[in-house]
C-alpha cells in the first residue's frame, strides 16, 4: 500500500471536503498525504533532537501564564467557546501540548504521531493524522445531525451532539470531532503505512501558518525515511 499511496497526490483535491455549514463556522484546513514503511518499523531516535530544539524554543517564548495571550491560542479558545466547549477545562490540543512541555513533560506515542505533535506545538496548530487504509475517502467536515456515533481514542463510544463539527468518511465513520478529538478507528497504528495529515484551522488563523504546519510534519517524516506529496491543499 505504501507505494500505492502516492496515487493520492494526483487527486489530493478530492480527498477532503469542507461542507458549507462547517465553512460558515470558520473551518479551514491544510492537508496532504505521506507514506513509508510501517510505523512500527520506524526508528524514532532521529526525532529526539527535534523535540529538544522545540523544548528550548518553546521555553524561550512562553510561560504557563502568558501562553493564553498568544493570538493563535486565543483564536482556538474563541472557537471552542463558539462550539460550546469551555477551553479552560478542555484545552485546544496544540495549547495542551505546549503546556505539557512547559511542565517538563512530552508525550511519546509513535514516530508518526510524535512528528505531528512536534509540528503542532511549534506552530500552535492542532494536527490530525489518519490511517488512509482505515477510512473510505472523501473525508467530509460537516455539522453533526445528532445521530452519529463516535469511538474516541482512549474512551467509550458516544453519540455526537447535533451541530458539532465533525469529520466523517463516505461510510459514515466519524473520524474526528473538530478540532480536538480523534477516533480509534482511523488512528495511526504500528502497521500504518499511509496517512492523511490535517492542520485544523479556525477564524483568526491564517492559511500560511496552516500550510507551514503540514510542511513541518512532512519534513519530520522525511527525517524518518517517509515520503510525501509535493503539494499541500488549502480549503
Amino acid at each position: 500500500m505504501s507505494g500505492e499511496c502516492s496515487v493520492y497526490c494526483s487527486s489530493l483535491k478530492e480527498l477532503v471536503i469542507v461542507g458549507d455549514d462547517a465553512r460558515r463556522l470558520g473551518v479551514r484546513l491544510a492537508y496532504s498525504v505521506s507514506w513509508g514503511v510501517p510505523v512500527g518499523e520506524l526508528d524514532d531516535s532521529e526525532l529526539e533532537a527535534e523535540a529538544e530544539r522545540l523544548r528550548e524554543e518553546i521555553k524561550s517564548k512562553y510561560t504557563l501564564e502568558n501562553l493564553k495571550n498568544d493570538p493563535v491560542v486565543r483564536a482556538y479558545r474563541d472557537f471552542y467557546w463558539r462550539i460550546g466547549i469551555d477551553p479552560t477545562k478542555t484545552r485546544p490540543s496544540s495549547e495542551a501540548l505546549v503546556r505539557r512541555l512547559l511542565r517538563g513533560k512530552w508525550p511519546k506515542i509513535n514516530p508518526v504521531v510524535d512528528a505531528g505533535n512536534i509540528a503542532s506545538a511549534k506552530h500552535l496548530i492542532p494536527v490530525g493524522i489518519y490511517d488512509l487504509e482505515q477510512f473510505t475517502p472523501p473525508a467530509r467536515i460537516v455539522l453533526a445531525t445528532g445521530n452519529e456515533v463516535f469511538e474516541p481514542i482512549g474512551g467509550k463510544e458516544e453519540r455526537v451532539p447535533a451541530s458539532t463539527p465533525i469529520m466523517i468518511d463516505s461510510r459514515g465513520v466519524v473520524m474526528h470531532l473538530y478540532p480536538h478529538r480523534d477516533s480509534r478507528v482511523t488512528m495511526v497504528r504500528p502497521e500504518t503505512r499511509c496517512v492523511l495529515i490535517i492542520a485544523a484551522g479556525v477564524p483568526g488563523v491564517d492559511t500560511v501558518r496552516l500550510r507551514s504546519t503540514v510542511a513541518e510534519v512532512q519534513r519530520l517524516l522525511r527525517v524518518l525515511g517517509w515520503y510525501s506529496c509535493d503539494n499541500i491543499e488549502i480549503i
